[in-house]
Formats: C-alpha cells, sequence, structure tokens
C-alpha cells in the first residue's frame, strides 16, 4: 500500500470540498471504508505511469465519494453504494461501463449488496440496462420479497421503478471488443485476455458501528450459457454481518462459490473468539489457491481496521478511516 501522491490528492481535491485525508481528532466517529477494482496479473512492467496515475485517482475518488458519506454520519449501506458508482461508471473497470462482452457479444452485469445490521441483502444477474446495478441491488433488499433476482424479472422490476436505464451501446468499450474478437480468434481464456478480474467492491463500517459490502462486476470476457460468479451469490461474493465482519471478493468466481469466501472469513472470526481477521483471510485466500484459483477480498471488520488479501500479483485497492490517511495501492510490492 502507498499512501496517495501529493499531486493526486491536489486533483481529488478539486472535485470535493472535503480533504482527501482524514485526520485523527479527539471527536473521532470511528468510521471506516475499503474498495477494491479487481485482482489479477498487476505488475509494474506492463502498466505506464500515466496509466497507474489514471487507476489510481479513479479508486481515490471512489473512496472518497464514500468516505463523504460517512464523514457526514451517513449509513454504511449508502457509503458502499456511493463509493461503487463512480467504479461502475469508469470504463477502466469490468462493472457497469466498461464490462466484458459475453460470448454472444451483450454486456451482463451482476451485483449484490448487503447490509450487516440485519443481514438483509439484494442481488441481481444477467443486467444489460440498469445503469448502475448497485442501486437497482439495494432496492431488491428494501423491497425485502426476495433476495436474488435474475434476467428480465429483475429488468422488469427495474422498469417499474425510477432506475435510469441506458441503450446496451452506453456500456460498451472497445478495448472490451478487442478482447473478446482475441479470445474467440486466438482460442485463448478469459483469462489470458482480461490479466484481472475487474471485479469492483466496497465494505464500510459506519460511525454507529453498522457494517455493509457490495460487490458490481461484468463477469468474465467470452462467458457463455448465462454464467454466473460468485458477485452475486451472497455468502460467496459479498457477505456483512455486524457480529464479524463485512467481505467483499473478486477473483475467479466459480472457486469463490465453491469455497463460500465472503462469509467463510466471517464465520471463522465470530465462531473462532480470535479476532485475527488478517489470519483468517489469509487462510480462506489460501484455499481458494489450493483448488487453483485466484483473486482477492477487502475485509471490514467489527472494530473497523480495514484489511487486503489477495493472492495475485496485485489487486486495486483503497483504504481511509476517521483516524488515518487514504491509502491507494495497486501492485502486490
Amino acid at each position: 500500500m502507498i499512501k496517495i501522491t501529493k499531486f493526486l490528492a491536489a486533483l481529488i481535491g478539486l472535485l470535493s470540498s472535503q480533504a482527501l485525508v482524514a485526520h485523527k481528532t479527539d471527536d473521532s466517529t470511528g468510521w471506516s471504508i475499503a474498495i477494491h477494482g479487481g485482482a489479477g496479473t498487476i505488475e509494474r512492467d506492463r502498466m505506464t505511469p500515466g496509466q497507474q496515475a489514471e487507476y489510481e485517482t479513479a479508486l481515490a475518488a471512489a473512496l472518497e465519494a464514500g468516505a463523504k458519506v460517512l464523514r457526514e454520519g451517513g449509513s454504511a449501506i449508502d457509503a458502499v453504494k456511493a463509493a461503487i458508482m463512480p467504479m461502475e461508471d469508469d470504463p477502466n473497470f469490468n462493472a457497469g461501463r466498461g464490462a466484458v462482452f459475453t460470448w454472444e457479444e451483450h454486456i451482463e452485469h451482476d451485483v449484490s449488496i448487503m447490509d450487516g445490521r440485519d443481514r438483509s441483502a439484494g442481488a441481481a444477474s444477467g443486467l444489460r440496462l440498469v445503469k448502475n446495478p448497485i442501486l437497482l441491488a439495494d432496492a431488491i433488499r428494501v423491497d425485502g420479497r426476495h433476495v436474488f433476482l435474475s434476467g428480465e424479472g429483475a429488468q422488469q422490476f427495474a422498469s417499474e421503478r425510477d432506475f435510469e436505464l441506458v441503450a446496451p451501446e452506453w456500456f460498451e468499450t472497445e478495448r472490451r471488443r478487442e478482447s473478446l474478437e482475441r479470445l474467440k480468434t486466438e482460442k485463448v481464456s478469459a483469462l489470458d485476455v482480461d490479466h484481472k478480474f475487474g471485479t469492483v467492491g466496497a465494505v464500510a463500517r459506519d460511525s454507529e458501528g453498522n457494517l455493509a459490502a457490495g460487490t458490481s462486476t461484468g463477469g468474465m470476457t467470452g462467458k457463455r450459457w448465462g454464467r454466473i460468479g460468485d458477485t452475486p451469490v451472497i455468502g460467496a461474493g459479498t457477505y456483512a454481518d455486524n457480529r464479524s465482519c463485512a467481505v467483499s471478493a473478486t477473483g475467479w468466481g466459480e472457486y469463490f462459490i465453491r469455497v463460500g469466501v465472503a462469509q467463510e472469513i466471517c464465520t471463522r472470526v465470530r465462531l473462532s473468539g480470535n479476532p485475527d481477521y488478517q489470519s483468517a483471510a489469509d487462510e480462506v485466500m489460501a484455499e481458494v489457491a489450493e483448488l487453483g484459483g485466484d483473486g482477492g477480498v477487502i475485509v471490514m471488520p467489527s472494530s473497523g481496521e480495514p484489511i487486503f488479501s489477495f493472492n495475485t500479483s496485485g489487486m486495486y485497492r483503497a483504504r481511509v478511516t476517521a483516524d488515518s490517511a487514504v491509502e491507494v495501492g495497486i501492485f502486490g510490492d
């Protein structure tokens, strides 16, 4: 992890009247937030200084959007939504605009959100028209009749409410189309063309000690047959429980589902009576690696000190608390 540079701090400062760096005060409210923008083969020699600065700036802006909610006394669930929306709108991430193409050349989003106060949750898969999927996931959570909607049913649910819908073309980028063409032409896997899992997510603790988590993705390049990964699966890609922690995952979804990564981390800590969240996260990620999968997680403990764990060469990530400065990281070192 690195502290955000003065240049980036000044740049993001133009976007907000609040300073990016949260200084410690005697009346600290104890809030904290962490975000991720995907994990995978992320190495220094494959990224120009300009690209690195662009990602760091995007991460810092998303983090600040969520931190602003918490700083002003807002809830963890609202902070998670506020942090994820800018990344869904940014074509650099595989969520919302800039999501990858399916084999049939569509873009389909998967998303979930969970509130640690009552473990209410909302999730959707196969979305094609909702501009910000994380907002739809939360509407499903608040509605409360179901947890997980998919495809046409999820679209109908969105159409009956005041959600911003956009044409499919709004999500498309040339870079993602080229990745699909390469996958088909060279007969390689999604891992060969994506290099990283661009899923985005956030975990937060508000001033009242409540936790929340959310995750949003476009899935894997060239996915077929309605494939669904871990992102919309509560307990695999997203989980939040005030009794233990909140987790958002990014990685090879099939393995995260098999391990039940997000809930497994929280349950291990809760049942062990030992609040060693870093060890729990590292052990679960090691299990994923043993099965052949890779990726990473961001974890918000009930104590409010966010941690990261990943078994890849890098993960786009950032964190800040009411008592600490902003940190932004990309590479494993």
